[in-house]
């Protein structure tokens, strides 16, 4: 998810010489990460990193935590202050810099192999042609944020899908019917169980709202990058929100759910069906749904657009 999610960063406020040299580097396969995040500051998007100025060059400082991909990638965006209290920027940084190192600390429930632990930055030293603005993304009509969102949407629909996916085969290969749906209902599977075909009837419909609002939402960044205005871009931005909180609570419903038609065998740690929980569990918490819906209230009420963010 990082790695698309900057290069569509690149692609907004890179030159045309720091695209074609990193698009070449993506074009030959290699990856981009992320070091974002930071633990301990007042909220999410305060940030203590910096790029202090330093003879021909700058200095980068900082520690970041929940760095997705870092672990694996091959260069790794930094978001940090351009002076002690300036914008936002990007520090494009290559793996093996020094004064770069990637800890692999990660120990969520979920998302295992994302190794979105820590990287800490002392004195890594970058040049000007590796460094473009954040700031600049949001003022004006954009839809940085949207896009981004459509990939964590799709991630959480696509758990939902799998998860459903795996209670119906269970359900089809592995389940015993329950008594009461032998006598008198004569159900010789549990796949014939009424009240089992009916929760799975309701996770399916579930679902399929979930990928139909991610299909909607893509489509609306889609036609607001063809005609981006701020009433284009708002939209979109709406219609994502509406997508990630339907995909958000069809994730952890359905993952959860699975074990309700599947019955006690589900449970068995070697079956391993709890990792869709886990990772719906895990995922949703990026960034809060309610907050979604607050913005989504808004609008309905009174039709307040919101303000271009990174989260939205």
């Amino acid at each position: 998810m990082s790695h698309f999610a900057y290069v569509n960063q690149l692609r907004l406020q890179g030159s045309p010489d720091q695209q074609a040299r990193i698009f070449a580097e993506v074009l030959r396969g290699r990856t981009i990460g992320n070091a974002q995040s930071e633990r301990g500051t007042k909220h999410v998007r305060d940030f203590r990193t910096t790029l202090t100025r330093d003879g021909d060059a700058w200095r980068l400082d900082g520690t970041k935590f929940y760095c997705t991909g870092a672990a694996f990638a091959d260069w790794i965006p930094v978001l940090a202050h351009l002076g002690p209290d300036g914008p936002m920027h990007v520090a494009w940084v290559p793996r093996g810099s020094d004064g770069l190192e990637i800890v692999d600390d990660w120990d969520a429930v979920g998302q295992r192999t994302t190794a979105s632990g820590t990287v800490r930055l002392e004195g890594v030293r970058v040049t000007d042609d590796l460094i473009t603005d954040y700031a600049e993304t949001f003022t004006g009509p954009t839809t940085y944020g949207a896009f981004a969102q459509v990939l964590h949407t799709a991630i959480d629909t696509g758990i939902a899908r799998a998860a459903l996916q795996d209670a119906a085969r269970f359900v089809r290969e592995l389940s015993r019917p329950f008594a009461d749906a032998v006598e008198p209902h004569g159900a010789e599977r549990a796949a014939d169980d009424p009240l089992v075909v009916q929760a799975l009837g309701e996770m399916e419909l579930e679902v399929r709202a979930a990928e139909s609002l991610l299909a909607e939402a893509a489509r609306a960044v889609d036609a607001a990058n063809a005609d981006l205005t701020e009433e284009s871009a708002a939209a979109a931005s709406l219609s994502v929100a509406a997508a990630r909180v339907a995909s958000s609570r069809s994730a952890v419903d359905v993952s959860s759910r699975l074990f309700e038609v599947a019955g006690t065998r589900s449970a068995l740690a070697g079956e391993s069906l709890d990792r869709h929980w886990r990772n719906a569990r895990t995922h949703t918490l990026h960034d809060p749904a309610a907050w979604k819906v607050h913005h989504l209230g808004r609008w309905a009420v009174d039709g307040t657009r919101p303000r271009p963010q990174g989260q939205l």
